[in-house]
């Protein structure tokens, strides 16, 4: 199937068929493609989110008009990246679920089993040195000034060892998830290369 000719008001006339084009005055590439910089915009400021907002409250962070807002959003649910909450005044939250599935998916590509296995004891080391260091089960056990007042040490001290603790948990679950995922796996015959 052969290309086909525009519309005869979209054709050059014989008079502009005899200058050529001038290429310097066509727009760069980069010009055509843009929008990615927005497009990343408002992924930021979906992924900064930790509550429902407004599309008008994403717009802001995201630097960009409502409208434009609106298409990224409903474009996002429509990937799973976002949630719509309401519909008036329309409010979306992240879709916590898509992102630490595309961390996981992250992880299986970018690490071999043996790298993830590493990765896990690591992590497991860490959070079982502060459960241990804190006496509780849990990051949200710990009462932040009764421990500081306690140990004698600042309550921001205390706050980034339980906030450590807490990332640690994190990774812990992403890890198993890449490695539950792997089990069984073509993924499995990765080797470190």
């Amino acid at each position: 199937m052969g290309m086909e000719e525009p519309h005869s008001e979209l054709q050059a006339d014989a008079e502009e068929r005899t200058n050529s084009p001038d290429f310097d005055a066509l727009s760069p590439p980069e010009e055509l493609v843009r929008g990615g910089r927005t497009r990343d915009d408002f992924f930021d400021a979906v992924l900064g989110l930790d509550s429902p907002a407004t599309v008008g409250d994403i717009a802001d962070l995201a630097g960009h008009g409502v409208d434009a807002a609106r298409e990224y959003l409903e474009w996002f649910e429509r990937m799973g990246i976002v949630t719509q909450i309401t519909e008036s005044p329309a409010t979306y939250e992240r879709n916590q679920s898509y992102l630490n599935w595309r961390r996981v998916q992250t992880l299986r590509d970018d690490y071999t089993t043996a790298e993830l296995l590493e990765f896990l004891k690591t992590e497991t080391t860490r959070a079982e040195d502060l459960a241990e260091e804190f006496a509780v089960a849990s990051p949200a056990a710990v009462s932040l000034s009764k421990h500081a007042a306690a140990t004698e040490q600042s309550i921001e001290d205390v706050w980034e060892a339980v906030s450590a603790w807490k990332t640690a948990q994190r990774r812990i679950k992403l890890l198993e998830r890449a490695l539950a995922s792997e089990s069984g796996g073509a993924t499995d015959q990765r080797t470190a290369v």
